[in-house]
């Protein structure tokens, strides 16, 4: 039986990509920052015959990591999947502008690319950037020697197209991207696979009140999105599913090893005219 480690399990995706998971008769190890979440996304599974727990986890933390680490491997076993999923954004390093702004780029009560928050900044960056890498170091030591093991880092469609506002989600969106790449090339000759995908516009509890209004309209922001999405929607998170089950089947994709998928709708085709 083979052990999967998902980080950020507590989410609306990383809790679909845990279920879809433990249909393939894994163990399911869930972590997230948020130990209510990922126990109760944990108990969701079991409860429908799967084998799952949840844990919580700072995938800063290296203590953090290495602590997890060992209750899962008393619990499981040795990691044999890795998906790191943990990231996300935050206000203090958003503009409130799309475009630079004659008279508006000195003001103290808006968010400018001048005044952006450093700590807001950095915070962001290494969530997504370093919460890949150090889960990575941590859990890929288990799978060296080992047949059929592989990695899926979750990056986004901003690492294709970056989003007006959001310069650090983008950046280190883009860092994961590359690091992929990376570690697909560094652990090639001990046989570890590792690929990314990159969602286009999904509803998540981190983005559902920037993407609707109470009323469940799309805000202007949402439509500007549908516009430039040529099949006019925002994704459901059982479509990613596939891609989940195809990059994670070293029979399906045994051969495939340092790409970035994207799952956006034609979102990263589309040029807008």
């Amino acid at each position: 039986m083979k052990t999967v480690v998902i980080t950020g399990a507590g989410g609306v995706l990383c809790s679909a990509f845990a279920k879809e998971m433990a249909k393939t008769g894994a163990a399911v190890a869930l972590l997230d920052l948020n130990e209510k979440a990922a126990v109760a996304a944990a108990e969701a599974i079991v409860a429908d015959g799967g084998i799952a727990k949840g844990y919580a986890c700072n995938v800063l933390d290296r203590e953090s990591l290495k602590n997890v680490h060992e209750q899962i491997k008393q619990d499981f076993g040795p990691c044999s999947i890795l998906i790191n999923g943990a990231g996300g954004n935050s206000p203090k390093c958003t503009t409130t502008h799309e475009f630079y702004e004659d008279g508006d780029e000195n003001r103290d009560d808006i968010s400018t690319f001048f005044n952006l928050d450093k700590a807001g900044f950095d915070f962001v960056f290494n969530l997504n950037m370093m919460g890949t890498l150090l889960p990575t170091q941590e859990f890929v030591v288990d799978m060296l020697g080992v047949e059929g093991c592989c990695i899926l880092n979750v990056s986004s469609m901003n690492a294709f197209r970056p989003l007006t506002k959001i310069p650090a989600y983008s950046s280190a969106k883009a860092a994961v991207s590359n690091f992929t790449q990376w570690l697909a090339v560094h652990f090639a000759p001990k046989g570890i696979r590792v690929n990314a995908m990159a969602p286009g516009f999904f509803v998540t509890n981190q983005n559902r009140a920037l993407l609707f209004n109470e009323d469940g309209t799309p805000t202007a922001r949402t439509e500007k999105i549908l516009r430039a999405t040529p099949m006019g929607r925002v994704g459901e998170a059982e479509e990613l599913l596939g891609t989940l089950r195809w990059l994670t089947d070293e029979k399906a994709s045994g051969f495939v090893t340092g790409i970035v998928v994207p799952v956006d709708g034609g979102f990263s085709a589309y040029s807008g005219v």
